[in-house]
C-alpha cells in the first residue's frame, strides 16, 4: 500500500510506525511543511497508562519515549497566598520537540520518507490519493486541517470556540509538581498550569476570562511587556524565573481561544482524518497527545483487518467515536470549570483542589461547591471502609472460625 500522511505530527510519524512493523513493504511519505527540527511549543503531558500502550505495540518507541520524559508524583495548588499539596499524581512529560524526534528517528530507520519543508495546497488537496500517487492519504496536519477544509461540507466539521483566553509558555522554573496557580487581580481571576518537560525546562500554560485579559491590558501589550506583566502575578511559583514566548517566526506569545474540533464523518473516498484533524479535546485535561497516538493505533489496525480500505476507515471511525467519548465529556466539564472559576474561589484551598480533581463531574456544576465538597468526602470515606470491609472480612471470617 502506497500511503501519504500531511502532517508530521505524533499522529502520523506513529502511524507510519505502526503500519510499515506490520507491513516492511508499505511505501509512507509523510509531508511536514516546517523544516526538519523547527518544532514550535513546549512540553506536553501523559499518564502512565500510555507508555503501557505503546509497549504493546512497538516496545522500541516506548522505551526511547521513557527515557527523555521526566516525571512527577504530586499535585501543588496555590491559591492566593496559601498552597496544598496532593499525593500521588504520577505523570509524565517530554519535550514536543524530543518527542517527534524520537516519532521521526524509529519511522525512518523503518524505511518511511519524511519530506521537509513541504505544505500542501488546496489545488494538490482537492485533488485526492490521486495527486499524491498513493492508495491512502492520510491528513494529520491538525486542528486547522487544509485538507479537511477543503471538504469541510462532506466533513460535517463543527467548531465550537470557548469563552476563556489561553497562552502556552515556557519558563526555566523547574516544577517538581504539576502545579496549579491562581492568582486574583483587582480585575479578576488569572490562573496557570505548570509542569516540567525537561531536566531545566517546564511548560507553563496560563488562562483567565476576556473581562480579566482585557482589563489587565494583556490584549493591548506587547510580547516583552506582556510576559513581564505575567512573571509578575505568577511571581511565586515561578520562583523569580522568566516566562518565555515561543520562538515562532510571527514572534511570541500568541493569546488564543480553545476550539473544539467535532466531524460528522472523519473519511472521504481515499482520505482520512486522524488526531487533531479529527477531534480536539481541551488541554486542561492533558490528552491531546495520548489521543493522537491512540488514533494511530486504530487507524493502523484497521488497516490491517483484512478488509478493503474503505470497510477499514468506517471500522477506525467507529472504534474511536466510541472510545473518545469519555474524554471528551471529561474535557467539556473541564473547561466549563474553568469558565466558572469564580464560583469556587471561597472554599478553602484543600476544598477548592479536592473540587478541581472532580471538575469532570457533570453534577458539580448544578450542586453547590461546599454541599459537593462534603458529598464527595463522605462518600470516599463509605467506599474506604467497603474496601476494608472487602480486604479484611475473609481474613477476620477464618479467625473467628479459627481457620
Amino acid at each position: 500500500m502506497k500511503v501519504t500522511c500531511v502532517g508530521g505530527g505524533p499522529a502520523g510519524l506513529y502511524f507510519s510506525i505502526l503500519m510499515k512493523l506490520r507491513d516492511p513493504s508499505h511505501e509512507i511519505t509523510v509531508h511536514e511543511r516546517d523544516p526538519a527540527g523547527s518544532t514550535y511549543g513546549w512540553g506536553v503531558t501523559y499518564w502512565a497508562g500510555l507508555l503501557d500502550v505503546l509497549r504493546r505495540h512497538d516496545p522500541v518507541t516506548a522505551h526511547a519515549v521513557a527515557e527523555r520524559s521526566v516525571r512527577w508524583s504530586d499535585g501543588v495548588a496555590h491559591v492566593r497566598d496559601r498552597s496544598t499539596v496532593h499525593h500521588g499524581d504520577q505523570g509524565f512529560g517530554i519535550g514536543r520537540h524530543a518527542l517527534l524526534d524520537v516519532l521521526a528517528r524509529r519511522a525512518e530507520s523503518l524505511g518511511v520518507r519524511i519530506v521537509y519543508e513541504r505544505p500542501v495546497d488546496a489545488g494538490r488537496a482537492a485533488g485526492g490519493a490521486e495527486a499524491f500517487d498513493a492508495d491512502l492519504v492520510v491528513a494529520c496536519d491538525g486542528a486547522n486541517s487544509r485538507l479537511r477544509g477543503r471538504y469541510a461540507a462532506h466533513f460535517g466539521t463543527d467548531v465550537v470556540t470557548g469563552r476563556n483566553k489561553y497562552v502556552w509558555l515556557g519558563t526555566t522554573q523547574v516544577f517538581d509538581a504539576f502545579t496549579f496557580a491562581f492568582v486574583e487581580t483587582a480585575h479578576g481571576w488569572i490562573w496557570a498550569y505548570g509542569y516540567r518537560y525537561g531536566e531545566d525546562r517546564s511548560t507553563c500554560v496560563v488562562e483567565c476570562s476576556p473581562a480579566t485579559w482585557t482589563g489587565l491590558g494583556l490584549d493591548r501589550a506587547g510580547h516583552a511587556d506582556g510576559l513581564a506583566l505575567l512573571g509578575r502575578l505568577f511571581a511565586e511559583p515561578l520562583g523569580g524565573h522568566p516566562l518565555i514566548g515561543d520562538p515562532r517566526p510571527d514572534g511570541g506569545a500568541r493569546w488564543l481561544n480553545f476550539r473544539t474540533v467535532t466531524n460528522r464523518t472523519w473519511y472521504r473516498d481515499d482520505l482520512v482524518l486522524l488526531g487533531d484533524a479529527a477531534h480536539t479535546t481541551h488541554y486542561s485535561i492533558g490528552a491531546g497527545t495520548t489521543l493522537a497516538l491512540e488514533d494511530a493505533i486504530a487507524l493502523a489496525g484497521a488497516l490491517h483487518g483484512g478488509s478493503g480500505v474503505r470497510t477499514a476507515l468506517a471500522r477506525y471511525e467507529r472504534e474511536r467515536r466510541a472510545a473518545l467519548v469519555p474524554s471528551q465529556s471529561a474535557a467539556r466539564y473541564s473547561a466549563r470549570w474553568y469558565e466558572d472559576l469564580p464560583r469556587y474561589m471561597g472554599l478553602e484551598p484543600e476544598e477548592m483542589f479536592a473540587l478541581l480533581g472532580q471538575r469532570h463531574s457533570p453534577l458539580l456544576p448544578y450542586v453547590p461547591p461546599q454541599l459537593y465538597y462534603r458529598i464527595d468526602r463522605a462518600a470516599g470515606r463509605v467506599e474506604a471502609l467497603r474496601t476494608l470491609k472487602r480486604r479484611l472480612g475473609p481474613a477476620l471470617a477464618r479467625a473467628l472460625h479459627g481457620r
